[in-house]
């Protein structure tokens, strides 16, 4: 694959511990880090915080900080984590 290929960035942004769990979970709808500890159990708060930083950085996640008691941050897919939902469903038709 070429260095710039969109499939090249995809698959370099979900590759770490976490990414495509979080990704999966996020394309449900948005969601909590707290929501995220119970759903990955075996995940720790840093490396959890780490991959959240990392798909935020990469532009397919969006950080949301809800101004209601208690504050609390919500995750959820920015458009192009959408457009990636697209391609894993692409690629799930591939495989049937």
């Amino acid at each position: 694959m070429k260095p710039n290929c969109p499939a090249t960035e995809l698959l370099k942004a979900l590759n770490g511990k976490w990414k495509s769990d979080i990704f999966q979970y996020a394309a449900k709808g948005p969601v909590r880090f707290g929501n995220l500890l119970k759903f990955l159990p075996e995940a720790n708060k840093q490396s959890l915080t780490v991959a959240l930083r990392d798909l935020e950085q990469d532009g397919f996640l969006l950080r949301t900080v809800v101004q209601v008691k208690p504050l609390h941050v919500e995750y959820r897919l920015s458009e192009k984590g959408i457009q990636a939902i697209e391609i894993f469903k692409s690629i799930e038709l591939l495989k049937k």
